[in-house]
């Protein structure tokens, strides 16, 4: 016992718990303990980790794969991915309901208060509204971004995450914030998920150079638009009017178009007018809250009807008939057979040089003296052998014109179009043939598109896609008139500054669709608008025009239709 007590000689007191060095012995333990703790607290690849976010697989859900790629990005605090709140019911109190809760106990009060409290703050916070797919809870169809702005960091998270979604249909975005230049991040964003988007929706945000028409591009894929309430003007409406068509280029996919609550005057309304002169895709269309008055409801109205085509449409449409004459003839038959006399008289050509060379060398060897009518014959075969040749390739519509029996044989095989010289151009009358097309897109443009109302379905059978300005024509007076835009369903015109005058030209316009369409059967193809609204104008409802409008398209609008069947069959039953 001596001993052990006097092995701490060093010291001659026994150390006491608290002392100075008792504590420092554990600090000094404490110190070993916080040098093996770092290697978990402040990990150097965990600080490099965020810095990845390209190196992130995405998995196809929407709510992991954005809150990884944020947190690899940098993000602290970021919106959620939440479910789109849908209506409730209205909420009808119970009598258990109301004996439950008693508003005498304090505490249950100041927790509802808190809850309520909470929420209204939860309501204001940034989230992603998805929809999901009935059928896979997992799969989002749509999405929406309401009130806070889309930067372009944000922007190219979501090209990152956004494609894998195999079922995203839609995109709507409501004052985001959207610039000049994140419209066009967007749009690239845009291209990436091309093979399922078909709806994108921009409201409520203005852009200095309206540069809106980016999104009806040739190589866009988007067949419903809405640009509602982002203050475009006539010099925006002039952009789109020329995205929707032009005379050498024109959108097929875009179906509806939405620009209603805006500034488009007369002058907007009649660039969104052009473009629907060779414009066969776009069904529906609002101009709805806009500043058209007269001059811009007239010109919206003459391209629905027949209307006089231009000069710069008239050359252009006589080069395509030409294009398409050259084409039609280079596929027929008779192009075939041309191609088989050509080597016919190719092989009799090699026979003859070969005959020619072996009278070559008799003549070096030993001198024949041919006759003189031999000779003669040799020259004249020569002669129509080279004139067949001359005829035969890439002949022109006034040159090489056909034997009768080949003439005979073709026409019992396949009708071909009649030459056409240029004196007589000028006076072109197309009939059935124009029907088909000759433009080389519609290869992959499908063959049939369907239309579907809530209540009654028009089917529009398009086989091909044909050029509006190879439509049958009239002539009248010298001048070329074509049939008019008659694939337009839907026009709404809701308040704007249409008087009287305005309402004259629907009115001619109506009637002659209505004309149109008892001539033709609907199975066959666009019968002109089946709904059209004008209320809420400079104009008395009373008014004998606007009366006369809605006589004559309530038969036509196939959702009354649907409604008055429906109240028959109730009424029988």
């Amino acid at each position: 016992m001596s001993s052990e007590q006097g092995a701490p000689g060093a010291s001659p007191r026994a150390p006491r718990p608290g002392t100075q060095k008792s504590s420092g012995v554990v600090t000094k333990k404490g110190d070993r303990a916080a040098k093996e703790k770092p290697g978990t607290v402040l990990p150097p690849v965990g600080e490099e980790e965020p810095k990845n976010p390209e190196e992130y697989q995405c998995s196809g859900v929407l709510e992991i794969d954005f809150a990884e790629l944020c947190t690899r990005s940098g993000y602290t605090d970021f919106p959620k991915v939440v479910n789109r709140p849908r209506p409730h019911p209205p909420f009808v109190p119970s009598a258990s309901l109301s004996e439950k809760v008693t508003p005498e106990d304090p505490r249950l009060s100041g927790s509802c208060s808190l809850n309520s409290l909470e929420s209204k703050y939860v309501f204001f916070r940034p989230t992603i509204q998805v929809e999901l797919d009935q059928e896979d809870s997992k799969s989002v169809k749509e999405i929406y971004i309401r009130g806070w702005k889309v930067e372009e960091r944000i922007l190219g998270i979501f090209s990152k995450c956004l494609p894998p979604l195999t079922q995203l249909q839609a995109i709507n975005l409501w004052k985001v914030g959207l610039t000049d230049k994140t419209l066009t991040t967007f749009i690239d964003l845009l291209h990436l998920c091309s093979s399922t988007l078909r709806k994108v929706s921009l409201e409520g945000n203005p852009l200095p150079e309206q540069s809106y028409h980016k999104l009806m591009a040739l190589d866009s894929t988007i067949a419903h638009l809405s640009l509602r309430n982002n203050n475009i003007d006539d010099r925006g409406a002039q952009l789109l009017g020329q995205a929707l068509s032009t005379l050498h280029s024109c959108n097929r996919t875009l179906v509806s178009l939405n620009l209603g609550f805006n500034h488009i005057g007369d002058e907007g309304a009649g660039y969104i007018a052009d473009g629907l002169r060779l414009n066969r895709s776009l069904l529906w269309l609002s101009l709805a809250h806009n500043r058209i008055q007269d001059k811009g409801a007239l010109k919206l109205a003459e391209v629905l009807r027949p209307f006089e085509l231009t000069h710069t449409e008239v050359v252009e449409r006589r080069r395509l008939l030409l294009e398409k004459g050259t084409q039609e003839r280079s596929q027929s038959p008779s192009s075939s057979r041309h191609g088989d006399s050509k080597t016919d008289r190719e092989k009799g050509q090699i026979v003859g040089i070969s005959n020619s060379t072996l009278l070559d060398k008799t003549d070096k060897t030993q001198p024949v003296k041919t006759p003189k009518g031999l000779g003669k014959k040799k020259e004249k075969s020569w002669e129509l052998t080279k004139k067949e040749e001359k005829s035969g390739a890439g002949q022109s519509p006034t040159q090489g014109t056909p034997k009768k029996e080949d003439a005979t044989k073709a026409g019992k095989g396949k009708v071909t179009i009649p030459e056409q010289k240029p004196s007589r151009i000028k006076g072109i009358k197309i009939g059935s043939r124009e029907k088909r097309s000759i433009l080389p897109e519609s290869e992959h443009l499908g063959q049939s598109l369907e239309y579907s109302r809530q209540s009654k379905h028009l089917v529009v059978e398009a086989t091909e896609v044909i050029n509006p300005l190879l439509e049958p024509v009239e002539h009248r007076a010298g001048k070329v008139f074509m049939p008019g835009n008659k694939v337009l369903l839907h026009l709404n015109l809701l308040r704007n500054h249409i008087t009287e005058v305005g309402l004259e030209g629907f009115l001619a316009t109506v009637q002659h669709q209505v004309q149109f369409s008892k001539a033709k059967s609907v199975s066959k193809g666009p019968v002109g608008l089946l709904w059209l609204s004008l209320a809420k104008n400079c104009f008395a409802p009373q008014c004998p025009a606007y009366a006369k409008i809605q006589e004559l398209m309530l038969p036509r609008d196939p959702i009354k239709v649907k409604l008055r069947e429906d109240e028959a069959m109730a009424f029988f039953s």
